[in-house]
């Protein structure tokens, strides 16, 4: 680990390698678990207000599951995520001709219907950012559903932090992710 500015950040996210695969795994991430994608407390009110432009865009068990438990859920535990369709899919999940997942958000998104790409965690993957009141600890979440992303990341030669970069952006800021590169850099020389 090392720190930059308010975050401690993970080697791994520089010597690991990573390219989703949809083409392999089908989206498994939206669909596998026994969790929601995390939210961060902000996302929240965003899902809220957001809602009924995505509704449209997701499938009828999606809509069943937000109507039910929400927009979004707290966990005994105390963590927020996104609902579940029956315990098993991400209630946000629609699936293209080829079972493919895609996001409804994401879809709104890229049809210029909000102005919101999708919950920041699952921009992120395969990383994962824990918030602490001092710092943000950002890690790489691996799961063997993505072990052809790794496979395809290591011929295609894209680290993690290079995969996610637009979303490394959009969480800490175009500053963080150049001081990431120039210590990346670095690494990997």
């Amino acid at each position: 680990m090392f720190q930059l500015e308010k975050t401690l950040v993970s080697e791994t996210i520089i010597e690991k390698d990573f390219v989703c695969n949809l083409s392999a795994c089908k989206g498994d991430c939206c669909v596998k678990g026994d969790a929601g994608a995390p939210l961060f407390k902000e996302e929240i009110e965003i899902l809220e207000q957001i809602y009924p432009k995505v509704k449209p865009y997701m499938g009828d068990k999606g809509i069943q599951a937000v109507e039910n438990q929400g927009t979004s859920i707290t966990t005994k535990e105390g963590e927020l995520e996104t609902p579940l369709i029956e315990g098993g899919a991400c209630a946000y999940v629609t699936f293209d001709n080829q079972g493919v997942t895609m996001c409804a958000i994401e879809k709104a998104y890229n049809n210029n219907t909000i102005d919101w790409k999708k919950p920041m965690s699952c921009h992120l993957y395969p990383i994962r950012v824990k918030e602490y009141s001092e710092f943000s600890a950002v890690n790489y979440h691996k799961w063997e559903i993505c072990d052809n992303a790794c496979t395809l990341g290591k011929e295609l030669q894209v680290p993690i932090y290079k995969f996610v970069k637009e979303a490394l952006i959009r969480k800490f800021g175009a500053h963080w992710y150049a001081e990431l590169e120039k210590i990346a850099k670095k690494m990997r020389n």
